[in-house]
């Protein structure tokens, strides 16, 4: 079975928790099918082709040069049996290969367009766009992959035209042999961290999605002992990042031990932050899923998590974690969730276990690779 896998992101040059899946599920599906994963970026090695947006569209709209690499990828895709995208960057490419090359089209959705207003922040007009690409890529599709329940029913409430056998829930996982606790401190050490005080840590991108400033104001009057750490980067619009550094400022000048990682951190030193943080915390306003919540309990750490979308498909709440209301108490309650776990590290502690072994035990690529690999082949079957 030749399958051609299309993402906007893929290692080395993964931002978010799309490029994450996408890695993973493609080093599983390549021990399972002939896979070609087509990407964004520079140059080719076995197994990945890079394209680049055209030069010509250099300066458009970031839509417009999103579409001139679906059309690439389109055009490369002739000997594939199958092709799968992920996230409306992809998906555009994945529907045209459909078209051309008489093939089917499987779409992995990891957000969806209309309930992401905020976009328009970012792209203008190419807001449309991308919503134009993604509604004509899903509602054609031969199959969608919604990446949890949640996400399944908020597919079939966007786009009605899609019949409900056409939605298949296939989670996200998590690499527990990757994500898993360090002893080591070295990386504590080099970033100026007290190990003598806690700390709560946030790992993400700077979005309206994920709702830092509310976690910014939320942890104002937390546990003064407590440090807080923001490894935060990659705003997606002027506009919040200088929302996001005047609360930040705000925040350091009322109180000490907030540290900000504006840098994207390598995988082994954001490993051994989860290790050593008293509690994770998700404030996301929008999550069909949050890989980053696995990779927390992965490393045995407590997550407190907003109770949105997918999340609470991973995060038993009163078990590996506490799930807060998305409510106008939204931001005191996260600071009551955290303050709760600050103070009794030993219902702390049992939170974290209970999350690896949950971790361990529920979310494994190879078997996500599986499920997928049996939704390709009943597909074809039907061809």
């Amino acid at each position: 079975m030749r399958v051609g896998l299309l993402t906007r992101e893929y290692p080395p040059d993964v931002y978010g928790g799309a490029g994450v899946h996408v890695e993973f599920l493609a080093r599983e599906l390549a021990r399972l099918v002939d896979l070609d994963v087509h990407c964004w970026g520079e140059g080719r090695e076995e197994g990945v082709v890079r394209h680049r947006p055209w030069p010509v569209l250099d300066g458009a709209n970031d839509a417009l040069r999103t579409f001139s690499v679906d059309l690439a990828m389109a055009a490369a895709l002739a000997d594939r049996h199958l092709v799968h995208s992920h996230t409306w960057y992809a998906a555009l490419g994945g529907h045209l290969a459909k078209l051309l090359h008489g093939i089917p089209h499987v779409v992995t959705a990891h957000s969806l367009e209309p309930l992401r207003p905020w976009k328009a922040e970012q792209l203008g007009g190419g807001y449309a766009l991308s919503s134009w690409a993604e509604r004509t890529a899903v509602e054609a599709a031969d199959a969608v992959i919604a990446v949890s329940g949640a996400m399944r029913e908020d597919i079939l409430a966007c786009y009605p035209a899609l019949t409900p056998d056409r939605v298949h829930v296939v989670h996200n996982g998590i690499d527990t042999t990757l994500y898993r606790p360090d002893p080591a401190t070295d990386v504590l050490d080099r970033l100026g961290l007290d190990r003598s005080r806690p700390y709560v840590l946030f790992v993400g991108r700077i979005t309206r999605q994920k709702g830092v400033p509310h976690l910014l104001r939320a942890v104002r009057d937390i546990d003064p002992a407590a440090q807080v750490v923001l490894c935060a980067g990659a705003p997606d619009t002027p506009g919040i990042d200088r929302e996001f550094r005047e609360l930040f400022g705000e925040l350091s000048r009322r109180r000490a031990g907030v540290h900000w990682i504006p840098g994207m951190l390598p995988r082994p030193e954001v490993v051994q932050l989860l290790t050593h943080a008293a509690a994770f915390v998700c404030p996301s306003v929008y999550e069909p899923l949050g890989i980053v919540n696995l990779e927390a309990m992965a490393c045995a750490t407590p997550v407190v998590a907003s109770r949105v979308g997918g999340i609470p498909e991973v995060v038993e709440d009163g078990e590996t974690g506490v799930l807060v209301p998305l409510d106008d108490d939204f931001e005191a309650g996260l600071a009551r969730a955290l303050d709760g776990l600050l103070g009794d590290p030993a219902t702390a502690r049992r939170m974290g276990e209970a999350g690896r072994e949950r971790a361990v035990r529920e979310f494994g690529w190879d078997a996500v690779a599986r499920r997928t690999v049996r939704l390709y082949e009943e597909i074809l079957g039907r061809a």
